[in-house]
């Protein structure tokens, strides 16, 4: 989704970036950052403000961008502390302010920074990791899918759900696929989880850890859910006797749900890849 940066995150993080660097470190920064086009003329902070908003206009992904560009801001050591020793005495470290106000400004937009450049929405940080997942890989049905549901949580939480249950049987789906496994008669959710879940190996009974046969269980049963609530409630059914009210945190929990379980079938299929 291309979710700009906001106007006013702009302006601190080009007060930010004007400050701690110099013309060509934060040319190279940009040219690192992958952001569109030359760099602007004028002063640091002119080119600083000229070349994020160009960012906005031009990039797909604008928050990816910034995320690099302040990166090293955000979990560099040297700018995370107040204060700041300077031949033996304590000085007031400016770098830190920088970097309060571009935390400051992320909150108040409800975005969260995140180790290694990411910027995320805070109702869909855990989400995000699947995007990371399968972005190098060639899955476009589950990038549509993922797209969808994170679009909808507030407009339609129905259609959330929905994509919800997509992700998974595509996950399923494109493992027995490229695994060369028969697809079954069924290919709803729970018909490709079965297929996977034998051949992937998650048996609870082979697992000792108790606290683990807990965990996993859950999650067994959370993709049943899945399919159970797009089944009655989902907008690919249409309404019986009983109406079910999904709000957006109902919609939030079932993609949240769903992520977890896509993520732990990719990990498990990476890891059988491997050791096979």
């Amino acid at each position: 989704m291309n979710k700009q940066i906001p106007a006013p995150l702009i302006a601190v993080s080009a007060d930010a970036l004007s400050n701690l660097e110099t013309h060509a470190s934060m040319d190279s920064l940009f040219m690192y950052s992958n952001a569109p086009g030359e760099p602007p003329e004028g002063s640091k902070s002119v080119k600083a403000l000229e070349w994020l908003r160009r960012v906005n206009n031009q990039s797909n992904e604008p928050l990816d961008i910034l995320g690099k560009l302040i990166e090293n801001y955000m979990e560099n050591p040297d700018y995370q502390s107040e204060y700041t020793e300077i031949m033996f005495q304590k000085v007031e470290n400016k770098a830190y302010q920088y970097v309060q106000n571009i935390r400051k400004c992320l909150s108040r937009y409800g975005l969260e920074y995140h180790q290694g450049g990411l910027i995320l929405d805070g109702a869909s940080a855990p989400i995000k990791s699947l995007s990371t997942i399968i972005k190098n890989r060639d899955l476009p049905a589950i990038n549509a899918e993922f797209d969808r549901a994170l679009e909808n949580l507030v407009r339609d939480p129905r259609e959330a759900i929905l994509a919800a249950c997509n992700i998974l049987e595509a996950v399923c789906k494109t493992f027995i696929e490229d695994a060369g496994l028969a697809m079954p008669a069924k290919k709803d959710l729970q018909g490709v989880w079965k297929v996977i879940k034998d051949e992937l190996g998650f048996d609870i009974r082979q697992i000792q850890d108790e606290d683990l046969i807990r965990i996993l269980s859950g999650l067994f049963s959370t993709v049943s859910g899945i399919g159970a609530l797009r089944t009655h409630a989902s907008a690919a059914h249409a309404e019986g006797r009983t109406r079910y009210n999904i709000k957006p945190r109902h919609a939030r929990l079932a993609v949240h749900a769903a992520h977890t379980a896509a993520v732990f079938i990719i990990e498990s299929w990476d890891e059988k890849k491997v050791n096979s």
